[in-house]
């Protein structure tokens, strides 16, 4: 999922920036690469903290929906 959604949001980015020019691949596919290496470790490090908030958050609202 974050291959896909670094290249997604790079391709956006750099077409909204700078358009379409002459080396607009070599230019994409630097940025891809270069956000996906600094998205997998953002994901391991920071996924597991932000998944135990977003648990904590709606633990409440789990219980309660199983009492009913």
């Amino acid at each position: 999922m974050g291959i896909i959604t670094t290249g997604i949001i790079s391709f956006t980015l750099i077409s909204i920036n700078i358009g379409f020019v002459a080396n607009f691949l070599v230019i994409w596919l630097k940025s891809w690469s270069m956000a996906y290496l600094l998205v997998i470790p953002v994901i391991l490090l920071v996924g597991p903290k932000v998944q135990k908030l977003v648990n904590n958050m709606f633990k409440d609202a789990v219980t309660q929906e199983i009492d009913t």
